[in-house]
């Protein structure tokens, strides 16, 4: 099969640091190149991959200082695309709502998978006028909101096996907070939570522009106790060696999250995850078994004393089970 995947420019594919659709976006693409069909990956120019590369800007948008409107690429992106939409059998979109109109005029089926979340008034009127552009959730969680669509499938996220192979039977005791510093993340929460353990904490996460001012404000000040271990941004070897070692990862979000890619990357790693039961976490995390869904802060106290209790081989069976690329890949191929 000839497919387009068309994967956002704000991250390279994969991301050298932090980006989870551009990542997923790479997982997919390359395990379709092992499955033998004929990719053509629409990204930046520094992305690395085994498919055919129609490189759209030079490199990441979120790393160019020079770029001043990130959204004029992405629709120069999309013509390209749907220019070229005669060379392709299907036509795979990871940029959310922006081609729409172009998949409505075009011969060749868009399927268009929707990675952020939904809870947005804007976005039902706006999906429904597209009936029929077939849409993925990544999770059960995420198209609660947006009802009377045209709902596809949901297929999980999945990770390539051999880059989570190996994790300690006896983990390092600290917890890790990985991924961005957001208000909606709760790193504040997850350092409540560690202090009052008595467990040092360590933080793997970048700062966006538009958080800057919540890290200043709320979480800055937090971080001159003694077991807070600010890391900021990591490269995804630092990242797996932190997962494979830590305790626990914490993940308070307070948000309905769509589906949490480090989730699964804690798992693969035998690392149980202690969270609150947002979005998509219950379908992701089987309390008591590969973690513990809390509701409280103080909940979360007790469930860090206790992942000790939990066998970490099962986590990695989890993963083994669901969360595979080539699982993510096979779903795929099957709804193409």
């Amino acid at each position: 099969m000839r497919i387009a995947q068309v994967a956002p420019l704000y991250e390279s594919v994969p991301p050298r640091l932090y980006g989870g659709t551009e990542r997923v976006v790479s997982y997919l693409t390359e395990e379709l190149v092992r499955l033998g069909h004929q990719v053509t990956l629409f990204a930046s120019g520094d992305s690395s991959t085994r498919a055919r590369l129609s490189a759209m800007c030079d490199r990441a948008l979120r790393l160019d200082p020079t770029c001043q409107d990130s959204l004029a690429p992405h629709v120069r992106m999309l013509g390209h695309v749907y220019q070229r939409a005669h060379e392709f059998d299907l036509i795979h979109c990871h940029t959310d709502y922006l081609g729409l109109p172009l998949a409505r005029v075009s011969a060749t089926p868009t399927v268009l998978t929707l990675h952020g979340r939904l809870d947005i008034p804007e976005l039902t009127p706006l999906y429904r006028e597209y009936p029929e552009i077939p849409l993925v959730s990544i999770s059960h969680a995420q198209r609660s909101p947006l009802r009377g669509v045209n709902w596809a499938a949901t297929i999980y996220h999945g990770l390539p096996v051999d880059r989570y192979a190996a994790f300690p039977s006896r983990p390092g005791d600290y917890l890790l907070f990985l991924g961005r510093i957001a208000a909606e993340k709760r790193p504040d929460s997850a350092i409540r939570v560690a202090c009052q353990a008595g467990i040092p904490l360590r933080i793997a996460a970048k700062v966006d522009q538009a958080d800057r001012e919540y890290f200043a404000t709320t979480i800055r000040p937090l971080l001159d106790h003694p077991l807070i271990d600010f890391l900021g941004e990591v490269t995804d070897e630092q990242k797996r060696e932190l997962l494979c070692n830590a305790r626990a990862l914490l993940f308070p979000i307070d948000w309905p999250e769509p589906f949490g890619l480090v989730m699964i990357e804690a798992l693969a790693c035998g690392t149980p995850v202690v969270t609150r039961p947002c979005g998509s976490t219950p379908e992701i995390i089987r309390d008591g078994q590969t973690g513990f869904l809390c509701e409280t802060e103080k909940e979360m106290v007790a469930a860090v004393h206790r992942v000790g209790t939990l066998d970490r081989r099962a986590c990695r069976r989890e993963f083994m089970a669901r969360f595979t690329a080539t699982h993510m890949a096979h779903h795929y191929v099957k709804l193409y």
